[in-house]
This record gives C-alpha cells, structure tokens and sequence, in this order.
C-alpha cells in the first residue's frame, strides 16, 4: 500500500492523524483476514521541512531536501509505529535507494529482509532513502518505489492511494465529459497519453509515475490499482467495490 505525502501531510506540514488511523484500521483488518501488508509512505521531506522552517515544503534545493529527509524520517517512523501498535502491529522501517533495487545482490538482501519480516508478522514501512540520495540515484516518487518493492516481495497487488479514483479519460477538473476507466488489462501508448504531472508542492508523483508504476507491476506479474485515498478507509472502500482504475 503506498501513501502519498499529499495524503499523509496537511498543507501546513502536519501529520494528518485522524485520517491516518482509519488507514491502520484497515491494514489491522486486512491482516486478520490473512493478507500481509507492505506500506510504501511518502512523507519525510515535508514534515522535516516544517520542523525546519524550510520553504517550498523542502524542495527548494537538494540540500535542503536531504536535511528535512534526514528529520522528518523519525518523525515519519515514529508516527507509523505508534499507530500500528494501537492496532497490535509491530512496524519496522526500510530505506532504500535506487541502486538497492538495481543490484541484483542487494535486490536479493532487500527480498529476503522483506520476507523474514512478514514471516515474523511485522508491517514493513519503506520509504526512500532521500537523505542520501542524489538526482541521479534515485526513484524520484514512491509509485515506482512500491511497484519495486512489490515485485522484490512477490506481492498479488499493489495499491496506491491517490487524490484522484483512478485514471480518467481526460483530466476530471478540465474535462467534465472524462471518465473513470474501471480496468485497463495493458498500459498501451494511449492510456500514457492520458497521463499528466505532478499534483502539489508536497508531491513528486502524479499520473505519469502511477502509469509508469503499472508498467512494472502488471509486467513483474503484479497487480495495481489506483484509488482515491481521501476518504476515510480508503482500502476497505475499494473492498467494498467504489470506483477505482485496476491494471
């Protein structure tokens, strides 16, 4: 399950806690159903950032994009272990780069930690490993991330929680004629096309990078579903069928 800083973090750089316990409902739920749990979560940057003071919500250089990396990610761990923990979960935390998936040693390291940590009934939370990592070696969004991470556990699906419910025709808030598009069996060169950018000042995502995280789950035998994680309980809601775009 990846989670968005846009999501994650209210405009002002704090912890949207209220809503993020109705998605540790729904993590708690999903396990005592059977289902293991892997949560890729966005985030770091921009609650360092306003424990920092920095501006542009850590992004205006890639200095200060490190530091607040650097501070928030304790912030970020702390908030996901105290949540997991009213629920009876244990968490541990992941950070990797780009060049930890590439390597075909490390990839395997990174698999095998992921599978001794389910194994022992732990809920993994990765991020990005952004308080060392440069331009040039890293993911950039943790779409791909968590479609990475998918194929390196042999996750069945791969959930990203969006502030969109899915890929539309054409961009809902210019097009009111745009629909969802329920089930996309191939990420054919039309459906990129109705990819667009980035979303806010806090997210480096946007459809182009979920489009580009489908392209690695369905063809790692994974499969992806964008929703709208606005609500609360945003994964028993598409559970309980609401509108959403699988690939």
């Amino acid at each position: 399950v990846k989670i968005g800083s846009s999501l994650l973090v209210d405009p002002k750089g704090a912890v949207r806690r209220p809503w993020l316990e109705t998605v540790v409902a729904d993590i708690a739920a999903r396990r005592k159903a059977g289902q293991q749990i892997i949560i890729v979560s966005s985030g770091a940057i921009a609650l360092g950032a306003r424990r920092l003071g920095l501006p542009k919500g850590g992004r205006a250089s890639l200095e200060d994009a490190q530091a607040a990396a650097a501070t928030g990610q304790i912030a970020l761990s702390q908030c996901w272990a105290n949540l997991l923990a009213t629920e009876g979960l244990t968490a541990a935390q992941i950070l990797v780069t780009l060049e930890d998936l590439e390597d075909r040693r490390r990839y395997l390291n990174a698999a095998a930690t992921l599978e001794r940590l389910l194994g022992l009934g732990v809920v993994p939370v990765i991020n990005e490993n952004d308080s060392v990592a440069t331009a040039e070696i890293r993911f950039g969004d943790n779409d791909r991330l968590a479609a990475r991470i998918a194929q390196a556990a042999s996750a069945q699906a791969v959930v990203l929680l969006s502030d969109v419910d899915g890929l539309y025709t054409a961009p809902p808030h210019l097009d009111p004629a745009a629909e969802l598009i329920p089930v996309i069996p191939r990420v054919t060169a039309e459906i990129e096309a109705m990819a667009g950018g980035a979303a806010s000042e806090f997210s480096r995502g946007g459809m182009f990078t979920k489009i580009e995280a489908a392209k690695i789950a369905t063809t790692g035998g994974t499969h992806m579903v964008i929703a709208d994680g606005r609500v609360k309980n945003p994964i028993a809601k598409i559970a309980d069928g609401k509108p959403c775009s699988w690939f």
